[in-house]
């Protein structure tokens, strides 16, 4: 069996490609449609066995599917719908054909996410690039006037897979780029020399080019910023994706969420032109954004594939989903560990959760104290996997854990993340997704829930809120359909279910026809042992005394945090929330006070942190709530010095010569931050507001993962350094450095510029009077003009 982290050509690649979107029907224009066989759940049930696909495609890559290493037997709805296409659907481009029963070339597909739509369109890639090599060394053949020729076949053969790209495939994150690598590694298992690579950040430039000038170049899988860095820079990069036979657009519409448009349509300019080129594109909504696209990308008349039918609903309306407005900060913890709980008993055997945190600082607070407590405040007790992601973690740490936990068969794993894991990365069998506090954008929070529920499976949904933020609830969430729980009514129901677990365990079930499960702790112990461990250690009885006992463990562990650890949380809580203000419709110091209040109770300090004037201010504490948003006080002001009148402005008349002293805070961020605050830089966790574009926002993202938000501006998926420049950024470089390129290095611009301060001095130009002639010229007033006094200079 093959390993899932694959080191191969200096490339991490990882498996699976997913990102759960909201879906929409839409009219396609100027499209073959290929109609939908109604919903999903009926297509599947309908399933197609892969050897219906015999001699359609090459038998190594059959092999791959069926026998090693994927052991797939039967087709999804989206891999039936586009392998059966083949092989008509990759034969070369010919401009002179005339059968008009063949299906066009260019497809667009919609589809669900985890769906195995990164299959659907991998075969195809795969057996179009061995069809192109076959035929280049053919063709060599042919132009030597030769009726077979091995050799110079094969030497034909190896440099037309060093020379020109077999496909290349878009992905809108680099996570979802390493697991599509990763999936076509695997998917070209049975065939010698077949190469992947990978062009993504977070990893080696210098390296990823080293092995794409050495290997071949079958595959290219990309992200948009490293793909035009390296392409505006590398003339072997440029030249090679002139040689592109397939274009896959893999997400299409996360790529225009995460404001890639613009990238888009530079790739396609070193890209063969349509229909020369050939053209995938993958999308599980089609809004008018990717119609648009679509019509510019694909050649007309392309194939349109629908497999989500008209009664399929997104997963975050299909799942129940609960929300818990604590009734203080001191049950926050106590609260998260009972929703795990709750899970590990209710899914005996199967666990698998998901927690996500606002900030980088909280994620990993959380993961050190469910570490801790997980052997007396979990059904699973030390057995449990506790898993960590955040993007203060180094990118080969962050793809290595995410693999651990993708592949768990622990059944008790917990994942403790931050919001790079909200989007483009698919973790099978996740039966609950638990978010604490509120997520970044309303949006991110369909996007967090879409990690559970996949493909049709079951799953829940939970949001942990303290008391000042039920807001986001009331005002952010109204399209959600939310069930409230107080942390009562699941204690009671965890209580209930450890009880009744106490009195009839439950026996976890295993395939015994399934392969053997390698438990991750363990080495070569079959499933057998492994569930042998499971009876005995993972879930024994006296699960009422753990779900008792919760409340008393989490306060026993209290004391043993370490303060610097609470404060740093407090004050990346504070740049968090702080811009949130409109949104929660609460004053920002009912939010600072909060905080505070958090560190007491559910930290418990015995006095809150001290924060200074000036490190509120450089939070944005004095910030409006209106388009002022972000400027100081002297900067509004300003806004009112050149009133016509003093009676114009607002106010009572009597106190009109009144000079009106600032507000406290006006002087507040030119101050110097006390000593007693927290160390590191305000600015590092100031965060945007709601409602704003990705590209002002900016991972979005995604995703975002705030450590602050600064991280999210340096990197989009997870955070990165911010010492990074834009060559090394993976999506699409530095805003600033674009806000520069736009203005800055505007030509007209330039030249305004630079006639404005080279133009002569006001008392030696030409003044050109208001009334009589317009064309007689005076020299103003009480001053000569340059041609007068060279005149009497030379007299």
């Amino acid at each position: 069996m093959l390993t899932s982290v694959l080191f191969f050509s200096g490339n991490i690649c990882l498996r699976y490609a997913t990102t759960a979107t909201a879906t929409a029907t839409a009219t396609i224009p100027q499209a073959h449609k290929s109609s939908s066989r109604g919903s999903l759940e009926s297509e599947n049930a309908d399933q197609v066995p892969f050897a219906t696909l015999k001699g359609t495609m090459s038998y190594e890559t059959l092999q791959a599917i069926t026998v090693k290493p994927f052991k797939h037997q039967t087709m999804t709805a989206v891999q039936s719908r586009v392998l059966s296409l083949l092989p008509d659907l990759i034969r070369p481009h010919n401009p002179e054909e005339q059968d008009k029963t063949l299906p066009p070339r260019d497809m667009m597909v919609k589809a669900r996410t985890g769906t195995g739509k990164t299959l659907a369109f991998l075969v195809p890639v795969i057996e179009a690039r061995l069809r192109a090599i076959k035929a280049a060394g053919k063709q060599a053949v042919q132009d030597a006037a030769l009726v077979t020729d091995k050799n110079l076949e094969g030497r034909v053969k190896r440099v037309f897979t060093r020379t020109n790209i077999g496909a290349l495939i878009i992905s809108p994150t680099r996570e979802l780029a390493t697991q599509i690598a990763n999936e076509a590694l695997r998917l070209s298992y049975h065939h010698d020399g077949f190469e992947v690579r990978l062009f993504s950040g977070g990893l080696s430039r210098r390296t990823q080019m080293r092995d794409f000038m050495k290997g071949r170049r079958d595959i290219v899988v990309a992200t948009t910023g490293r793909l035009l860095d390296l392409a505006n820079s590398e003339p072997e990069i440029k030249a090679a994706l002139a040689t592109t036979e397939m274009l896959i657009l893999d997400e299409a519409d996360t790529l225009l969420e995460m404001g890639f448009r613009e990238d888009i349509d530079q790739i396609k300019e070193f890209l063969p032109p349509s229909p020369q080129r050939q053209t995938f594109l993958f999308s599980a909504t089609i809004s008018p954004a990717i119609r648009q696209i679509a019509r510019s990308t694909l050649s007309p008349g392309f194939t349109f594939i629908d497999t989500i039918g008209a009664n399929d609903v997104p997963v975050h309306a299909r799942i129940p989903q609960y929300h818990t407005v604590l009734p203080s900060a001191a049950d926050q913890i106590s609260h998260v560990l009972r929703l795990v709980a709750h899970d590990q008993l209710t899914n005996p055997g199967k666990s698998k959760v998901m927690i996500f945190l606002p900030t980088t600082k909280m994620t990993q607070l959380f993961s050190t104290m469910i570490r801790e407590l997980k052997s007396t405040a979990l059904p699973g007790r030390s057995r449990t996997n506790v898993y960590e992601i955040h993007s203060k973690r180094t990118n080969d740490s962050r793809v290595s854990t995410s693999e651990q936990f993708r592949n768990d068969k622990s059944g008790v794993s917990v994942l403790v993340t931050s919001d790079v894991s909200a989007r483009g990365v698919d973790y099978p069998g996740v039966t609950r997704v638990i978010q604490v506090g509120i997520p970044p954008a309303p949006e991110q929070y369909i996007h967090r829930i879409g990690r559970t529920g996949r493909a049709g499976t079951g799953g829940r949904g939970d949001l942990v809120l303290l008391p000042w933020e039920v807001g986001f609830v009331t005002w952010q969430l109204t399209d959600i359909p939310l069930k409230p729980i107080t942390t009562n009514e699941l204690k009671s129901q965890l209580e209930t279910l450890a009880e009744k677990y106490d009195e009839n365990p439950a026996v976890i079930e295993q395939d015994e026809s399934s392969e053997r499960v390698r438990h991750p702790r363990s080495s070569g112990r079959d499933a057998r042992t492994n569930e042998k461990l499971r009876r005995i250690e993972g879930l024994p009885k006296g699960q009422k005394d753990i779900a008792v006992s919760i409340s008393s463990n989490v306060e026993a562990l209290l004391p043993n945090l370490e303060e610097e650890a609470i404060k740093e949380t407090f004050a990346s809580l504070l740049g968090y929330y702080m811009s949130k203000s409109p949104e929660l419709r609460v004053q920002k110091g009912v939010i600072v006070q909060g905080c505070k209040d958090w560190t007491t109770g559910a930290c418990g300090l015995e006095v809150p942190p001290y924060v200074s004037a000036a490190f509120l201010e450089k939070l944005g504490f004095s910030d409006g709530r209106t388009k002022r948003f972000g400027h100081s006080y002297e900067d509004r002001s300003a806004m009112y010095s050149a009133r016509e009148h003093r009676w114009s402005g607002r106010g009572s008349q009597r106190s009109r010569d009144k000079a009106k002293a600032p507000p406290r805070y006006a002087n507040a961020e030119s101050e110097e931050l006390d000593p007693e605050d927290p160390v590191s830089d305000p600015s590092e966790f100031k965060t945007p507001r709601y409602g704003r574009s990705h590209k002002e926002r900016s991972n979005y993202g995604e995703s975002r993962d705030f450590r602050g938000g600064r991280d999210f501006q340096g990197d989009r998926q997870f955070g990165g350094d911010r010492d990074f420049t834009r060559k090394d950024r993976d999506f699409g470089g530095n805003q600033d450095f674009k806000r520069d390129r736009d203005f800055r290095g505007n030509q007209d611009f330039k030249r305004d510029r630079e006639f404005r301060e080279n133009r002569q001095p006001r008392e030696d130009r030409p003044f050109r009077p208001r009334g009589g002639d317009r064309d007689q010229w005076m020299p103003e007033p009480g001053m000569e003009s340059n041609r007068r006094r060279k005149i009497e200079q030379e007299g």
